[in-house]
């Protein structure tokens, strides 16, 4: 049994803020916020939106197109690193609020890897026969955790979440391979302080590692699936800065409107990059029926996971 995706969704808040909006926060300019990362604007949450609110939108529009009921999933998977509350996870009150069975609902904690672990995960159950329909979401509120004072990170930073419905798929589509991995020993360059509660990253490591492990999962999860990279149709990259996705673009060597590009809209929304861009890209039309998709990302940990999928039923 080969696990696949039935249906995506996402949300992203109504509020936008555009680099000219940062202009008037911090010392910096639209310029150079572009130039450097390729973000124009990014989406921010209301006080009265959580984490768990975000994900039940999304989740709703992926049941949605999946052309399935909330009653008929057998696990909730959540990744985020900025939960309403450290327990309940936000998979709990997400499978409550959905109205699911109570099947399994557990949280995933691996920042901007979070979907990618999340997909992973559901890949296992699936193709063991423990489960069929595995709900993961990626999803943030990581203005709750921006220092709005630091020009050099809250620039980067937007809201959002993004679903997919995991279940089985006919052969040779869904996911054809994988890979994860973790370097602990990187997680002091990306955490969050426990004294302030705010998001603190060393861009120039972070951009470095990003830089290599991005483009190197991409290749890896290509071969391992048996194919080429001239094979590939489509890129969804983890949405942090458009310099470190054109490094794995340029690796696959593949053409530039065939690459996922949402972070000029929506910055960086952590766990909920990749399942948003995904879900808009699908409803767009730009993804179709049995092309080889990557999904690639990378994140606090330091960790990383990619996909290589090929796309439909």
């Amino acid at each position: 049994m080969n696990a696949g995706l039935l249906g995506t969704g996402h949300y992203v808040p109504k509020n936008v803020v555009t680099n000219k909006d940062m202009e008037k926060i911090v010392d910096t300019s639209d310029e150079w916020i572009r130039t450097r990362t390729g973000i124009e604007e990014r989406r921010i949450a209301d006080d009265d939106i959580d984490t768990s609110d975000m994900a039940y939108y999304a989740a709703k529009n992926a049941l949605e197109e999946a052309n399935m009921e909330a009653q008929e999933l057998d696990m909730i998977l959540v990744a985020t690193v900025t939960p309403d509350t450290p327990f309940p996870s936000v998979a709990c009150m997400l499978q409550d609020r959905l109205g699911a069975r109570t099947v399994a609902a557990m949280d995933v904690s691996a920042a901007c890897s979070g979907f990618m672990y999340g997909l992973i995960t559901a890949k296992q159950f699936i193709e063991t026969n423990a489960y069929r329909n595995i709900l993961v979401v990626g999803v943030e509120k990581l203005s709750k955790i921006t220092d709005w004072e630091d020009r050099n990170t809250c620039v980067l930073f937007g809201d959002g979440a993004g679903a997919a419905i995991v279940g089985p798929v006919s052969e040779g589509k869904g996911i054809l391979s994988f890979e994860l991995g973790a370097d602990g020993s990187g997680g002091k360059e990306l955490y969050q302080d426990q004294e302030t509660d705010y998001l603190f990253m060393n861009g120039r490591e972070v951009f470095k590692f990003a830089v290599r492990q991005m483009p190197e999962s991409s290749v890896n999860v290509v071969e391992k699936a048996g194919y080429a990279k001239e094979d590939v149709d489509y890129l969804i990259p983890h949405q942090a800065n458009i310099r470190i996705m054109e490094a794995a673009r340029e690796r696959l060597g593949i053409a530039e409107e065939k690459m996922a590009t949402s972070v000029k809209r929506y910055g960086n929304t952590s766990s909920a990059s990749i399942p948003i861009a995904l879900s808009e890209d699908v409803k767009s039309g730009k993804i179709k029926d049995n092309d080889l998709l990557v999904l690639v990302g990378f994140g606090g940990g330091l960790t990383w996971g990619a996909i290589a999928l090929r796309w439909g039923r």
